[in-house]
């Protein structure tokens, strides 16, 4: 008889993860990091070689978030104060987190923060492109940016669907900055690993990526960096987490 084939059966695209949020896969595989046409730090662009992962498909929203704060009697973020935040706009990303809180979340939802380099890949996949879509500039339809701050500002997740990323992930470009789990190097590119880089060892500045509500299209790109103090708060970052995948059986 014919023995029964032993590959290993695929990931599934899309999972549920420990808190309800829908990820997405990101296969195991090399991508085009990095820009010539952008900063000093996004340079060298260089191949970097990553495992596979899922990433949340959308951002971190106050209702999850909401859900967190409560089980753990944390202290909630900054604008949480009225209890009606997380209710009436359960379904828009959760801002003023700082990268503590980001961690805290995602530590109690099974999951951590992404890498930059995985955050990069989920947003601009193998072809190298500019921006989640393509590399036409942003339009309203695919990206919220070029707001005013305190008039307009942040759009419930899921609702640029034209914006989402070769993955399916959405608004890795626009709403809202997302921390990763990264210390910010500006000259870490000259001496990345090629395989499942986690950042310079120390730092004092966590990496942000993918541009906010307030940007110019420049800061949407996916090879954007910029950084925040891990401890600070600000209106225009929220976070994403990912995952290994689960063990095979």
């Amino acid at each position: 008889s014919i023995p029964k084939s032993t590959s290993v059966s695929p990931l599934p695209a899309e999972i549920i993860g420990q808190d309800g949020a829908p990820m997405v896969l990101i296969p195991a595989g090399e991508f085009t990091m990095g820009s010539d046409k952008g900063d000093d730090d996004e340079q060298p662009v260089h191949r970097v070689l990553l495992n596979s992962f899922y990433i949340d498909k959308f951002e971190v929203t106050n209702g999850r978030f909401a859900k967190f704060v409560e089980a753990i009697h944390s202290e909630p973020p900054w604008g949480f104060a009225d209890q009606e935040t997380p209710v009436v706009h359960a379904d828009h990303p959760v801002r003023w987190v700082n990268w503590m809180d980001a961690i805290g979340y995602c530590l109690w939802a099974g999951k951590r923060l992404p890498t930059e380099a995985e955050w990069e890949k989920a947003a601009r996949g193998t072809d190298g492109r500019v921006y989640p879509w393509g590399n036409d500039p942003p339009a309203p339809t695919q990206a919220v940016f070029g707001l005013k701050e305190g008039v307009e500002t942040v759009s419930p997740i899921g609702n640029r669907e034209k914006g989402q990323s070769p993955y399916g992930a959405h608004d890795l470009a626009g709403n809202l900055y997302e921390w990763t789990t990264d210390w910010y190097d500006e000259e870490y590119y000259k001496k990345i690993p090629a395989i499942n880089p986690h950042g310079p060892s120390e730092g004092t500045a966590k990496v942000q990526r993918g541009g906010s509500y307030t940007n110019t299209p420049y800061r949407l790109r996916s090879s954007f960096r910029t950084k925040g103090d891990p401890t600070e708060h600000e209106p225009n970052v929220g976070f994403r987490c990912a995952q290994d995948p689960p063990p095979l059986p």
